[in-house]
């Protein structure tokens, strides 16, 4: 039997009531960017890149340019001399090319054939209006995809995640290790561009899978086999880190289940996001939230679909939204639980991060921490049920709603009926309103 919790059909939370489904891909769609306030672009693995309207789901560009899949995907604003802003998107393909794409007449600006190994990541810094793809090596490149300098051969696996940190310098994923490079321009307005290592975390025991910076200070990266470390961006020494996801001794008030052995997907982090407050962590299937503050998970839902969790992401609300291999996109409430004074507090997921496995008398201390400190729970208060594959992410667009990609091929918007009603009603109005001022002037 499975575990994940249910919602019935009267989702009263839910405001995602209306669907429109956006067609043009023909395989796999991977990647949704936000180019603004209501535009965005989608590409997969069949090397197009579809630009739309997030209001009407008007298909506005068909972009064709790359051969095979596409493997990365990042929006790229610029100012030139005019102070004109300008929207490009840049996209790396496994054909080992990139290209430059303008949002706005939907033309190729420029395309890079000069790589040796398919191009996995790519980072815009728009402090220094540089942007950085990452593979086999790591390139700087200019907005005109003049290349300013690179790093020597790394490994054969790459780079398989960049993330900008403070002082000019970025964190690079290069499968277990965690290589800090610093960038560097020169002094007298030339071209010329430095990359320096300046030093190899090794404190991951697997690939590492998922990156994210929280702020200035603190960023967090994630492994294949569920490791979780938090690190000083500015020192980069390790903060804290956890690795217990299916100890039960860290989960009393959990079942334990009897498992002969773990796949490596089920403790997988798949995808880290931050609101600075929080971590929220997709696991395997499930997704947990650690307070930074506090120093310990606050909240989990340990099977929070049936597949692996592909994506999840903060609302401004309190309310986290999560996609998964299962098809499925659910929405969930950071809830305060109300405990009885009586009520005993589990220790909370992550045990006390950095000391490993406790003590007793760390639990015992963690126990008493928490007996002072609120219990959160995640309520399931909407499910979204319309692709019929893989979800793979999704964008949010307050008002304007939410818009999914999956394996099936298919862009879903999702809107929230009551606006729209409200919208339609609204235009009807106005046009009654035209018609009755027509009929009086005739």
């Amino acid at each position: 039997k499975s575990s994940v919790q249910t919602i019935g059909e009267e989702q009263i939370q839910n405001p995602y009531t209306e669907l429109l489904v956006l067609k043009g891909h023909q395989d796999i769609v991977r990647f949704l960017v936000q180019i603004d306030d209501y535009r965005f672009a989608s590409a997969g693995d069949d090397g197009i890149v579809f630009l739309w309207n997030a209001q009407t789901g008007e298909k506005l560009f068909e972009l064709h340019g790359h051969t095979h899949k596409i493997t990365a995907i990042a929006p790229f604003s610029s100012s030139d001399i005019t102070e004109e802003r300008t929207d490009l998107i840049i996209t790396a393909s496994a054909d080992r090319t990139v290209i430059v794409w303008d949002c706005t007449s939907g033309r190729q600006v420029q395309k890079v054939s000069c790589f040796h190994s398919t191009v996995k990541c790519l980072t815009v810094l728009q402090r220094l209006n540089v942007w950085l793809s990452g593979g086999s090596d790591l390139c700087v490149w200019n907005q005109k995809l003049d290349l300013l300098c690179k790093t020597s051969h790394l490994t054969d696996a790459g780079i398989s995640a960049l993330v900008e940190l403070p002082k000019n310098c970025v964190a690079a994923a290069v499968g277990k290790e965690l290589i800090i490079f610093r960038l560097s321009a020169s002094n007298n307005g030339s071209e010329v561009w430095n990359i320096l290592e300046v030093k190899r975390l090794l404190d991951h025991q697997d690939n590492i899978s998922s990156l994210v910076s929280v702020n200035d200070l603190t960023f967090v990266t994630g492994s294949h086999i569920g490791e979780l470390i938090v690190w000083d961006a500015l020192e980069w020494t390790k903060q804290a880190s956890e690795c217990n996801f299916w100890d039960s001794s860290v989960h009393p008030d959990v079942q334990p289940e009897i498992k002969l052995s773990q796949s490596p997907h089920e403790t997988s982090v798949q995808h880290l996001t931050s609101d600075e407050e929080c971590v929220f962590a997709a696991v395997g299937k499930g997704i947990y939230v650690y307070n930074l503050q506090m120093k310990r998970v606050i909240a989990c839902q340990r099977t929070a679909h049936d597949s692996s969790v592909l994506h999840i992401e903060k609302l401004p609300n309190r309310q986290l939204i999560s996609c998964s291999e299962d098809g499925s996109v659910r929405i969930w409430e950071l809830r305060q639980k109300q405990q009885l004074p009586a009520e005993p507090v589990p220790t909370g997921f992550f045990n006390m991060w950095g000391f490993g496995r406790a003590s007793k008398q760390a639990n015992q201390a963690a126990k008493k921490m928490q007996e002072n400190t609120p219990m959160y729970f995640l309520e399931l208060v909407g499910d979204l049920i319309g692709h019929s594959s893989a979800v793979q992410m999704f964008l949010y667009f307050g008002e304007l709603g939410l818009a999914t990609c999956s394996a099936d091929h298919l862009i879903i918007l999702w809107k929230d009926g009551e606006r729209e009603s409200s919208l339609r009603s609204l235009t009807l109005f106005k046009k009654l309103a035209q018609n009755g001022d027509l009929q009086l002037k005739i």
